[in-house]
């Protein structure tokens, strides 16, 4: 007996039972080609590089949103740990650069300039980690290392191989690169008072 003459309509509505009768399977074959079982093997189709293009899109979106809740705090913490740490060197006079910092203020005794400036740099990092104030804190900031381009005047013998200013000593180059901390306590300063507006 076929299916459809023994099933009832509560059979009828169970998917998987309906499935199993021929005449569905010649109804499927007629519109599709295809029986049941055929389209149990088909291959699944690759998604489209559009596709893929459009998750990264979304994956990169989400990843943007946690960066920015992150990104600032983390560079302050960064900023904070160098500066408690190179501050700590120069109390303690164990400070690679105690030298080269004092021959680069000679009109002060190297005594108490130098762990005077190690002090000024541990507050510096301490108010950065804190994260109050940060709009002065990163004017303070800005004009600590502003000042220690002094040393390519004071010292160009020091700072620069041969007298010529693209040739870098490792002393140049510890000056040179406190305008990534420049740029860095600029852009602190920024979101800062973006937050507060936006707050």
């Amino acid at each position: 007996m076929s299916c459809l003459a023994t099933s009832t309509p509560r059979t009828l509505q169970n998917t998987s039972h309906w499935a199993e009768c021929e005449p569905f399977e010649v109804m499927k074959r007629g519109f599709t080609g295809m029986t049941t079982k055929d389209t149990a093997h088909q291959p699944v189709i690759a998604t489209s590089p559009a596709d893929r293009f459009d998750r990264y899109l979304a994956l990169e979106a989400r990843l943007v949103v946690s960066l920015r809740r992150i990104s600032v705090p983390l560079l302050r913490g960064a900023i904070g740990v160098v500066f408690i740490w190179f501050g700590a060197l120069k109390i303690d006079n164990t400070s690679p650069v105690s030298d080269f910092v004092a021959n680069t203020l000679p009109w002060f005794d190297r005594a108490w300039v130098v762990p005077a400036l190690g002090v000024f740099e541990m507050l510096l990092g301490l108010a950065m980690i804190v994260g109050r104030y940060l709009t002065i804190v990163c004017v303070a900031l800005t004009c600590h290392l502003v000042g220690t381009f002094l040393a390519l005047v004071m010292q160009p013998s020091v700072t620069f191989q041969h007298g010529n200013p693209f040739l870098l000593t490792t002393e140049g180059e510890f000056v040179i690169k406190n305008l990534v901390f420049i740029a860095a306590g600029l852009v602190v300063a920024a979101r800062f008072n973006n937050s507060r507006k936006t707050g």
